[in-house]
C-alpha cells in the first residue's frame, strides 16, 4: 500500500452519495480521495489541502453547475486539474464547459474504473507538466527582473564613476595649483574606489551563482585572523573600535567560500555605515559554534535602518542610504551565500543607534 504522504490527492464533488462512497471505495488504496457532496464543502477541502492535484466534479449540482464551479476556482485555486462527469452528449454544453471552465477533459456518466484511472494517469502528467513550467517561468521573470535592474546598474554604477574620472581629469589640465591638483586626484580615487566596488561585488554575485559549494572543515578562530587585519587598519584610520570574539569548541563543516563573503560584507557594512557624529564608535563581530550551528553577530554602532526599508534591504541593487560607496549588490549577495548555505539572517536596527544582524548557519 502507497503511504498517504506519497498518494496523489483527489478530490470528487458529486451530490450523489452513493457516487461518492462507491468513487471511495475503489480508489483510496492507491490514492488520497476527498468527497464534497456540495460545493462549499468542496472549496472547504481546496483551501485546507492546496496539494490537491485533480477535481472530478458532476455537472448537475444544486447550487452551480459544475462548469460554473470550475469557472469560479479557476482564479483562487489555479492549479489543479479539472474534469466534468457529464450524463449530457450534448456538444455545445462541453464546448462551453471546456473554454468557460479551462476543463482538461469530461468523462460521461456512468462512469467505468477504468475510465477514472485513464483520466487520473493524464491529468496527473499534465499536472506535473505544467508544475514544472511554471517554476521555469518564476526563474525566467527573477531572471528577466535581475537583467534589467543589470542594465541600468551597469549605466549607473560603472559609468558614474567613469564619468567621474573623465571630468576631474578635463578639470586638471587647466589646473597649476598643487593643492587644487590633490583635489582633483582625491574626486578620481573616490569615483576608482566606487568601481572597484562595484566590480568586486559584481564578482562575489556571479561566483555565487555559479560556484559549487566545496565542503571542508571550518577553523573559525583562523577565518577570521585572515579576515581581522584588513579592518583593523580601517578601525585605526577612522577610530572605530573593532573588537572580536570566536568561541569554536567543536567540528564546523560548510564552504569557506560563501562564509567569508557573509563575514566580509556584514563587517563592510558595519565600518561603512558608522554615525560620524558619534564620539564612540565601534563594531563588534561575535562567532559561536555550538552543537554543529554557527551563531554569527555583527554589531555597529552606525546611522541605523529604518524599519519600512529592512524588508528590502536585501533585493538587487537596493540602498537604503547614499552614505558611503556601494552598489547594492553586498545584502543581496549575503542573502544568496546564505541559501545555498541553508542559513537565516536576522536583523534589528534603530535609527540613529546602530545595527546588529544575526546569522545562523548549521554545519553540513
Amino acid at each position: 500500500m502507497i503511504p498517504n504522504s506519497e498518494k496523489i490527492k483527489i478530490l470528487y464533488v458529486d451530490d450523489e452519495q452513493d457516487n461518492l462512497v462507491g468513487f471511495k471505495a475503489s480508489l483510496r488504496l492507491d490514492y488520497q480521495i476527498y468527497t464534497a457532496v456540495n460545493i462549499p464543502q468542496a472549496t472547504s477541502h481546496l483551501d485546507s489541502h492546496p496539494d490537491i492535484r485533480i477535481i472530478f466534479c458532476d455537472q448537475r449540482m444544486p447550487e452551480m453547475t459544475g462548469v460554473q464551479f470550475f469557472e469560479k476556482i479557476r482564479s483562487t485555486h489555479p492549479h489543479p486539474v479539472r474534469i466534468l462527469l457529464t450524463a449530457y452528449t450534448d456538444v455545445e454544453s462541453i464546448i462551453n464547459a471546456i473554454n468557460k471552465g479551462h476543463i482538461f477533459r469530461y468523462l460521461n456518466k456512468p462512469w467505468t474504473e477504468t475510465d477514472i484511472l485513464s483520466a487520473i494517469q493524464e491529468a496527473n502528467k499534465f499536472y506535473l507538466t505544467n508544475s514544472m513550467l511554471s517554476v521555469k517561468n518564476e526563474e525566467l521573470n527573477k531572471a528577466y527582473n535581475e537583467l534589467n535592474k543589470f542594465a541600468y546598474s551597469v549605466s549607473h554604477d560603472i559609468r558614474g564613476p567613469i564619468a567621474g574620472v573623465l571630468g576631474a581629469i578635463n578639470v586638471a589640465r587647466e589646473i597649476d595649483d598643487v593643492n587644487e591638483m590633490r583635489e582633483m586626484l582625491y574626486l578620481m580615487e573616490k569615483s576608482l574606489k566606487k568601481l572597484d566596488s562595484y566590480v568586486i561585488s559584481m564578482h562575489d554575485y556571479y561566483a555565487i551563482q555559479r560556484g559549487e559549494l566545496k565542503i571542508k572543515n571550518i577553523d573559525f578562530q583562523l577565518m577570521v585572523e585572515e579576515i581581522k587585519g584588513f579592518y583593523e587598519v580601517i578601525s585605526t584610520l577612522d577610530n572605530i573600535e573593532f573588537k572580536v570574539n570566536v568561541t569554536q569548541d567543536a567540528v564546523f563543516r560548510s564552504d569557506d567560500t560563501p562564509l567569508k563573503l557573509v563575514i566580509n560584507n556584514l563587517l563592510s557594512n558595519a565600518f561603512k555605515y558608522q554615525d560620524l557624529e558619534r564620539q564612540h564608535r565601534s563594531v563588534e563581530l561575535n562567532i559561536e559554534v555550538v552543537k554543529g550551528v554557527a551563531t554569527i553577530y555583527v554589531k555597529d554602532t552606525g546611522i541605523g535602518i529604518l524599519g519600512n526599508h529592512i524588508g528590502e534591504i536585501f533585493n538587487l541593487f537596493y540602498r537604503a542610504t547614499s552614505q558611503g560607496p556601494g552598489s547594492g549588490f553586498g545584502l543581496y549577495n549575503v542573502k544568496s551565500a546564505l541559501q545555498k548555505l541553508n542559513g537565516q539572517i536576522e536583523v534589528n536596527s534603530v535609527m540613529g543607534q546602530g545595527t546588529t544582524f544575526k546569522v545562523i548557519i548549521p554545519s553540513i
